[in-house]
């Protein structure tokens, strides 16, 4: 296996640990085992479990982006409708037990900055984003608009892990229809 594909197997493996299990909950010693490399293998990638988390944080940050921007057109009449469509679909294929980046808030509030700090600056970009989205858009509340947004979809995040993705996707949906024809109005 090459070292790319070594790194990468790290990686998928420990994001389906802490995923399913929690951060605290998994150690290297673990991850190592599942991801069938030496021990010297993940520290030659990783200085610390902390680093290898950051990483993945960021990895999945990238991914979120990724199904918001090929979803997006900001020139759309409904890109709000496109965002939760998006956010539907990444619950549907990568967020079914709930948040990653709300878990690590949980799990390092106050103790390691850096792994807070990733996870905080992804939800306040998503909400930016759907500020200058809304702003964009001619709306003269988008403060509003965009909060409304990022409360429906965290909901919907929630919801995936209780009722089941597609549920809280269909949910989140009809919500977000029902609040675009209330600002239209």
């Amino acid at each position: 296996m090459s070292r790319s594909l070594k790194k990468e197997a790290i990686l998928n493996t420990a994001e389906a640990l802490f995923y399913d299990h929690g951060f605290h909950a998994v150690g290297l010693k673990q991850i190592i085992n599942e991801s069938n490399v030496a021990t010297m293998t993940l520290y030659n990638h990783f200085s610390s479990k902390e680093h290898l988390i950051e990483e993945i944080l960021k990895n999945r940050e990238s991914q979120y982006w990724s199904y918001l921007n090929s979803s997006v057109e900001e020139e759309s009449h409904d890109p709000f409708l496109e965002i939760v469509e998006a956010h539907v679909k990444w619950l549907n294929d990568k967020g079914k037990k709930g948040c990653m980046f709300l878990r690590a808030i949980e799990e390092f509030n106050g103790t390691n900055n850096e792994i807070e700090s990733i996870a905080r600056n992804h939800k306040n970009k998503v909400l930016g984003h759907l500020r200058d989205l809304g702003q964009k858009k001619g709306y003269s509340n988008y403060e509003d608009i965009a909060f409304q947004i990022a409360v429906l979809l965290e909901g919907a995040t929630s919801m995936a892990e209780i009722v089941g993705a597609q549920q809280a996707g269909n949910q989140a949906l009809c919500m977000v229809e029902t609040l675009l024809q209330a600002w239209r109005s």
